[in-house]
């Protein structure tokens, strides 16, 4: 999983910084190895929703912010719809766990940023410099060096998973729209929240009993997710972005050989490479990010000295 760059830590501290990025995406890869173990004994809707129902028990404390919060009719409408658009991405993920190579699932998971980039220029005014189009461009080869169309079948795990990416950055900018007025804890503790909901008739439609050992690693995977997310924030707060981000790339190398070792995926070096042309890409996107933030930090610091 990667994404979009945080604001810079006014203390950095690089080696504390990378230890986290590589936290993250251990518990990120351990995520999807997880799910691939589960394979497709249980549906993907349902295998969703009851990860989320399980994660639950991890928003305990954000329960005072919860409740602390005073959301509008307008603020519900946008968790809902955020909730919904996130509901339909994570069935897609997990469907294409099922389905395809564990290293092109990790790569392909790339895309998101990139996404995010288009839309914020499409619909949230954002400019995009030529140098980011480039970015953007490259990452699309990438995406198409993973794939091989005409050289090569593709299966639905692989359309799942290039929709998944597009409801992700969409869930992402609405998050980045709904964070303007309410605190992190409540945007996270809300998409959990909104997503068990919208996945439950999904899980209802296709439901099979679930054993007790599909229980045990499905809250596996809840406790994974939310130890990535937790690290991932550390690893923001100690370092820059462009320290942390390409530390990324080990997610796709321990794909590849958990993938290998685990599951009997042969390594792919088409896959390794439009995987790396990706997270170049990327790495650029957010390192441009950053280098915007700070410039914009200090012109707002000179205005108040003037």
């Amino acid at each position: 999983m990667v994404t979009n760059a945080a604001p810079l830590p006014t203390d950095s501290r690089p080696l504390l910084g990378v230890f986290w990025m590589l936290v993250t995406g251990f518990c990120f890869v351990a995520v999807t190895a997880t799910v691939k173990h589960l394979g497709d004994d249980m549906p993907a809707a349902q295998s969703a929703f009851l990860r989320y129902l399980l994660g639950l028990v991890f928003l305990l404390p954000m329960i005072p912010a919860l409740r602390a919060a005073r959301l509008s009719p307008g603020d519900f409408r946008m968790f809902g719809l955020r909730g919904i658009v996130h509901a339909l991405g994570v069935i897609l993920w997990f469907y294409a766990m099922t389905q395809i190579p564990l290293a092109e699932v990790t790569a392909m998971n790339y895309l998101s940023p990139v996404y995010i980039t288009i839309a914020a220029a499409l619909f949230l005014g954002e400019r995009l410099a030529m140098r980011r189009i480039l970015a953007v461009g490259a990452a699309l080869l990438g995406a198409l060096i993973i794939l091989r169309p005409g050289f090569r079948e593709l299966s639905p795990g692989h359309i799942a998973m290039l929709v998944t990416a597009v409801l992700f950055a969409g869930s992402y900018m609405l998050a980045k729209v709904m964070s303007a007025t309410s605190n992190a804890a409540v945007v996270v503790g809300m998409l959990s929240i909104t997503v068990t909901i919208a996945l439950a008739p999904f899980a209802w439609w296709v439901w099979v009993p679930p054993t007790l050992e599909q229980l045990g690693w499905l809250f596996l995977v809840a406790l994974f997710a939310t130890g990535g997310h937790y690290a991932m924030t550390l690893a923001f707060a100690a370092a820059p972005i462009t320290v942390t981000q390409p530390v990324t790339f080990l997610q796709l190398v321990w794909a590849v050989l958990i993938g290998a070792m685990f599951f009997g995926e042969p390594a792919d070096v088409w896959v390794i490479l439009g995987g790396s042309v990706i997270i170049g890409a990327v790495c650029f996107i957010s390192w441009r990010e950053a280098m915007l933030k700070r410039a914009t930090a200090r012109a707002a610091a000179g205005a108040r000295v003037g």
